[in-house]
């Protein structure tokens, strides 16, 4: 293992760069999208599905998903859910506040191998749609490059709906099917209700009668989902309960496993494969990973 971060230029993985907090956005009551640049003026250097180690001096540091896309210059983005004292010190920053930055570390989505010429299935559960973010921003950038675009999103209540900007603009692209479904809808909720596998239903056997609100999308329709499985890359994340009933669905589908990645982001933390901390069996989540490939892992006891 080197230590030298893994698109970087070859940086000093234990190292952090200073970097500037250039706006900071609300998503949710406990998400918050930063926009970060380097202080060296370079890029971050990464691609869809990295992370980077972000700190505070004397408070700590902890690992987050990269969601912006490398097709974005000038800065990147961070959408970081306040969930203990760093995190609820980062949701105190404002423009011009500085932070540290280690990386970009892990693997990657294969969108320049893999996926290209492909029909590609983005399936993002709650937070898991801020990396996932970062791939599906890449493969709009590159239109012409991949097949036919599913982007399902799946949250616990409509509260919990990040990018609300973004989602009514998938929602709209004739070029994409983007279809969201909610646990439970409140009262001013119109759309669909049910875990994110009810949006995973064959064309074929959607009821185009059916007064159930399953499976539609933004326009009110219930396309289903017409792929041509062997040309289908699916990239998952998500919850780790969603992980084992998306896999069977997508297994029912014919979409072959050596064709889904998935990105595994638990328990990391100094990012570079010392601490030992988000070892599954022989694989380390942040160098191995966080993306996989599922067939690669099927095998690995506790890796989903």
């Amino acid at each position: 293992m080197t230590d030298k971060c893994q698109g970087n230029g070859g940086k000093d993985i234990y190292l952090p760069e200073m970097a500037t907090i250039k706006k900071v956005e609300p998503l949710t009551e406990m998400e918050m999208l930063f926009d970060i640049a380097l202080d060296s003026g370079e890029e971050l250097g990464h691609m869809p599905g990295q992370f980077a180690e972000i700190s505070l001096p004397g408070i700590g540091e902890a690992p987050i998903s990269i969601s912006s896309s490398p097709t974005t210059k000038g800065m990147f983005q961070m959408g970081i859910r306040k969930v203990g004292n760093l995190t609820n010190h980062l949701h105190n920053l404002k423009p011009g506040d500085k932070v540290g930055i280690r990386g970009p570390f892990g693997t990657s989505f294969p969108v320049d191998t893999a996926m290209k010429g492909k029909d590609i299935l983005f399936i993002a559960g709650g937070i898991g749609l801020v990396p996932l973010r970062s791939a599906i921003h890449y493969v709009l950038a590159n239109r012409d490059d991949y097949g036919h675009v599913y982007i399902l999103f799946g949250t616990k209540t409509p509260a919990d709906r990040l990018y609300l900007e973004e989602l009514e603009e998938w929602g709209s692209r004739n070029d994409i099917t983007f279809m969201e479904t909610v646990d439970k809808g409140d009262s001013d909720w119109k759309g669909s209700q049910g875990v994110i596998t009810t949006l995973m239903q064959p064309a074929t056997s959607v009821d185009p009668k059916s007064t159930v609100q399953v499976g539609m999308d933004v326009s009110g329709n219930m396309p289903g989902l017409d792929l041509v499985p062997k040309n289908t890359v699916a990239l998952i994340c998500g919850p780790p309960i969603m992980y084992k009933f998306v896999l069977i669905e997508l297994k029912k589908l014919g979409v072959p496993f050596e064709n889904v990645y998935i990105s595994l982001e638990r328990l990391m933390k100094c990012g570079v494969g010392k601490c030992g901390h988000c070892q599954i069996n022989g694989l380390y989540a942040c160098q191995d990973g966080a993306v996989m490939k599922y067939s690669d892992v099927i095998d690995v006891k506790e890796a989903i």
